[in-house]
């Protein structure tokens, strides 16, 4: 970096962060707009941040600017992060969602900031495995992201030995995976029962259509706790009156939306309520 970014530039920089993706970057955080934008300078031809900053105030529109916040968002997903909430989705939620449905019902599922993919085809793999469970119900998953490279990666299927190894079994890599060269190919089954969608957790949610299960895990802790409401608050108004949410395990609902409330006995599961939605 040929200059030290300037107040006024990072000011730009975290404005554009917050209002696209809801990310919350502090001063402390400096270090890594450097390293996260660096090869953005390069491409681009831009000396410093403070460039980048002053080229995406000049046009708000240019490509750019997503560029910018794709790089800066946390994109780290793994099969079966946790293992306990999918644990849980298994063992207690699918029943119980399964037991409420007639026998004509669709179960819908959103991985939410889906990244490349590997919560919703571990949520598929769940459902693979547990087909007679299902009686022959429809089942749609979706994933969103809003980073194009991860939901092209998603939708591609393809994974490196590193990424298998963390919180596969190995009896489902055997099963539902195939090698391809140096890496691992998810079996046509899995992929074709998720459909990835670039969308923004800001937007308008409406036209995901209402779901019975909602995985937005990691994603809260990047947000100010006004983001946090609004987005919990627009889930919940796209899920289903018995549906269950998860959340990851440094995330609550407490003190922030009475749409959600814990469930006795889990952390990170909760229920929705019928409290309107914080003013």
């Amino acid at each position: 970096m040929s200059a030290m970014l300037t107040p006024a530039s990072f000011a730009a920089l975290a404005d554009l962060l917050k209002t696209k993706s809801g990310l919350i970057i502090g001063l402390d955080k400096t270090y890594l707009l450097e390293t996260r934008l660096g090869p953005i300078l390069k491409r681009v031809g831009l000396p410093d941040l403070n460039a980048l900053a002053e080229r995406i105030k000049r046009a708000p529109a240019d490509p750019l600017a997503r560029d910018v916040v794709e790089a800066m968002t946390t994109n780290e997903s793994f099969f079966f992060r946790d293992d306990k909430p999918f644990l849980h989705f298994r063992a207690q939620a699918l029943p119980r969602l399964l037991a409420a449905r007639p026998g004509n019902a669709t179960l819908r599922i959103w991985s939410a900031a889906s990244s490349s993919g590997q919560e919703a085809y571990s949520l598929a793999m769940i459902l693979a495995e547990c087909k007679a469970q299902l009686g022959g119900r429809t089942v749609e998953i979706v994933g969103t992201d809003i980073a194009r490279d991860q939901l092209q990666r998603a939708q591609l299927g393809v994974y490196t030995q590193f990424e298998v190894q963390r919180g596969l079994p190995v009896q489902m890599l055997m099963r539902y995976f195939k090698k391809d060269e140096a890496n691992w190919r998810i079996s046509d089954t899995i992929r074709s029962m998720v459909k990835f969608r670039e969308w923004n957790l800001l937007g308008d949610l409406r036209a995901l259509g209402r779901f019975d299960v909602v995985f937005c895990r990691n994603v809260l802790i990047y947000f100010d706790q006004p983001t946090k409401a609004r987005v919990l608050d627009a889930i919940a108004a796209q899920m289903a009156a018995d549906g269950a949410l998860y959340l990851g395990g440094a995330e609550t609902v407490l003190g922030i939306t009475p749409r959600f409330a814990p469930m006795p006995g889990e952390r990170g599961v909760y229920a929705v309520t019928a409290a309107k939605a914080a003013a």
